[in-house]
C-alpha cells in the first residue's frame, strides 16, 4: 500500500485523540488538577479504548456491519448512563475545609480505562476523521490492511496523547484552572450531562423497537 495511506490513518488518530469531548474535559480536570502523572495514567488507561473505537471504525470503513444496530444501541444506553453519573458528581461538587474540591481520582488509570471504553462520542467520532482521511485511497482498503492501518492509527494516538500531557502540565494552564476549578468542574459537568443526554436520546428508541 501508499505509505500515504498510513500517514492518513495516523493523522486520523491524531485527529480523533485531540477532539474536544468528553474524555479532553476529563484529562484537563486530572491533568491540571493532579499533574502530568496521573495525566499520563488516565491517558494510559484510556489508550485501550482508543484501539477498540478504532478497530470498530476500521472494520466498519473496510466493508463489515456484522456487529449490528442493536449493539451500538446497548452500548450508547450504558455509555450515557456513565456519563451522567460523571456529569452529576461534577456538577454537586463542592469544596473540602482545606478549600480543595473533592473531586480528587484516586485511581486516573481505571478511570482512563472506563472512560475510554464507555465514551459516547468515540465511534462515530473515529468513524468520521478515518472515513474523512481514507475515502479518497478506499480502493487500496482490505482486510490485510487493518493490522498496519491500526498500528499507524495507534501512533498518531501516542504523538496526540504527548502533546496533550505537554499542555495540561504547563504552569498557565494548571495556574488558570486552579483559579477557576470549581466553575471549570462544574460547567464540564453539565457538557458531560448534555453527551449523556444525547447518548440516551439516540440509543433508546432503538432499544425500544427491540422490546
Amino acid at each position: 500500500m501508499d505509505l500515504s495511506l498510513y500517514f492518513a490513518a495516523a493523522l486520523a488518530g491524531a485527529a480523533y485523540t485531540l477532539t474536544p469531548g468528553p474524555a479532553f474535559l476529563a484529562l484537563l480536570g486530572i491533568g491540571a488538577g493532579q499533574g502530568r502523572r496521573a495525566g499520563f495514567s488516565f491517558l494510559a488507561g484510556h489508550f485501550a479504548g482508543d484501539i477498540l473505537w478504532a478497530i470498530l471504525a476500521l472494520t466498519a470503513i473496510i466493508g463489515s456491519a456484522s456487529l449490528g444496530s442493536f449493539v451500538f444501541d446497548l452500548l450508547g444506553m450504558v455509555c450515557g448512563i456513565y456519563l451522567f453519573w460523571l456529569g452529576w458528581r461534577a456538577v454537586t461538587v463542592k469544596r473540602r475545609e482545606d478549600g480543595g474540591l473533592n473531586n480528587i481520582i484516586a485511581h486516573p488509570l481505571r478511570r482512563g480505562l472506563a472512560f475510554g471504553l464507555t465514551n459516547p462520542k468515540s465511534y462515530a467520532v473515529a468513524v468520521a476523521m478515518f472515513t474523512a482521511l481514507l475515502a479518497a485511497q478506499s480502493a487500496q482498503l482490505t482486510w490485510a490492511s487493518l493490522p498496519p492501518l491500526l498500528l499507524a492509527a495507534c501512533g498518531g494516538f501516542v504523538i496526540a496523547d504527548a502533546i496533550l500531557i505537554f499542555i495540561i502540565g504547563a504552569a498557565p494552564v494548571r495556574k488558570l484552572y486552579r483559579r477557576h476549578e470549581l466553575w471549570i468542574t462544574r460547567i464540564s459537568g453539565m457538557i458531560f450531562i448534555g453527551f449523556a443526554l444525547q447518548a440516551l436520546w439516540q440509543s433508546a428508541p432503538g432499544l425500544i423497537r427491540r422490546v
